[in-house]
């Protein structure tokens, strides 16, 4: 005997299954969202229709702070800004108070900031590399991926004494001058890890597994990224050739030669969530290779320029933008003379990645909601502040 069944697509036609959509809770408290992120999830079955991204669990009102501690005292504060990559919250904070200033920074200090600010980029890429490959389903990678972080992690110890959130940039330069002998640890580690990069896409880029869950997978058009105002890999991914580094050069990056990885399409389309991932893995190299460049080309003189300790710029406004590992990290900073600032805004790479992902969801698979946060790299205190 056959049994046939009638499905509907409205709720509760007769003679049929009644379908309708569930709505689900993916965190706060969720070990793929990579933080304190929420997402309200309204599905069929395994299907997403939207995925509703609900901020807020980590402010902590960063930039009203910033106007109470005053310039000096809000350095260690800007670690916390993008606590996965430190150094370049504290060199856009430094940029702002110096041009409001009209501090000259020692050349010195400026590679000394640029070696700090691409290792703690390595740093960040690493993470996402094997927080991307775990989520996925890969744990193997992960453990690679943070042997390395961790060995990077002691070399920013023995620079600056902290292993997360560094407050190693002044303004004027940086605390501390490299220590004795630590260009050479940093090159011998560099010789060392640039063959475990290649070791690393071997073990997950060309992963059949892998390239099957992200290849076509979340496209993210060129037209659309520019829309939505994404920055960083993720912009480049969807093949938009664009790095405030080289673009907009700041700091001394016009020193040194490096290339700027863009997604080509190679296993999907360009813009899904593999281009994304590999095109971290090619900055790893780029940053290795900018920091061996400032090592061996490193000048004399001081680390820091002579600032007052009432540090009172004069009264003005400053926008300034730095490339760190998740992109165009703008400041918008004004000075009304005073030992404090009158008003500062922080404009971040996670929180527009983090807009376009109700826009995505529609059609994707739940697992796949994984594999896009994952591939966007998104970090919890980058959308609240």
């Amino acid at each position: 005997m056959s049994v046939e069944i009638e499905f509907t697509d409205d709720h509760g036609s007769a003679g049929g299954f009644a379908t309708e959509e569930m709505t689900l809770n993916m965190g706060p408290q969720h070990p793929s969202t990579h933080g304190v992120l929420r997402f309200v999830v309204k599905a069929d079955g395994e299907v997403m229709r939207r995925a509703v991204p609900d901020v807020g669990y980590l402010h902590r009102s960063i930039e009203k702070i910033a106007e109470k501690v005053g310039w000096h005292g809000f350095m260690p504060y800007t670690d916390r800004v993008d606590y996965v990559a430190a150094m370049t919250c504290n060199q856009a904070w430094a940029m702002a108070a110096e041009s409001l200033g009209g501090v000259e920074v020692p050349r010195r200090a400026e590679y000394c900031r640029v070696i700090a600010a691409e290792l703690g980029r390595i740093c960040s890429h690493l993470l996402a590399f094997g927080a991307m490959g775990m989520d996925i389903g890969a744990f193997t990678p992960f453990t690679h991926a943070i042997r390395e972080r961790e060995m990077i992690n002691d070399l920013l110890e023995e620079l600056c004494g902290a292993r997360l959130t560094f407050n190693y940039l002044r303004i004027g330069g940086v605390a501390w001058d490299l220590p004795p002998d630590y260009a050479h640890k940093v090159l011998r580690f560099l010789d060392r890890f640039i063959p475990l990069v290649d070791e690393f896409d071997d073990l997950l880029s060309n992963n059949k597994i892998y390239i099957e869950r992200l290849a076509d997978v979340a496209v993210i058009s060129p037209e659309m990224a520019i829309a939505y105002n994404l920055v960083g890999p993720n912009l480049r991914a969807s093949g938009v050739d664009y790095d405030l580094r080289r673009d907009r050069p700041y700091s001394v990056y016009p020193d040194f030669d490096f290339t700027v990885p863009v997604g080509k399409g190679t296993w999907g389309s360009v813009g899904d969530c593999w281009e994304r991932y590999i095109v971290r893995l090619h900055e790893m190299r780029e940053s290795a290779k900018i920091v061996r460049q400032a090592l061996e080309g490193l000048p004399g003189g001081p680390v820091i320029a002579k600032v007052r300790r009432n540090f009172k710029p004069p009264a003005g406004e400053v926008h300034i933008r730095v490339e760190t590992p998740r992109g165009d990290q703008s400041w918008y900073v004004v000075s009304d003379g005073s030992e404090r600032p009158y008003r500062v805004h922080i404009r971040t790479g996670s929180f527009s990645a983090m807009s376009i992902i109700e826009s995505l969801s529609n059609g994707l698979m739940i697992a796949d909601l994984v594999a896009l946060i994952a591939s966007l790299d998104v970090v919890a205190p980058e959308v609240d502040r």
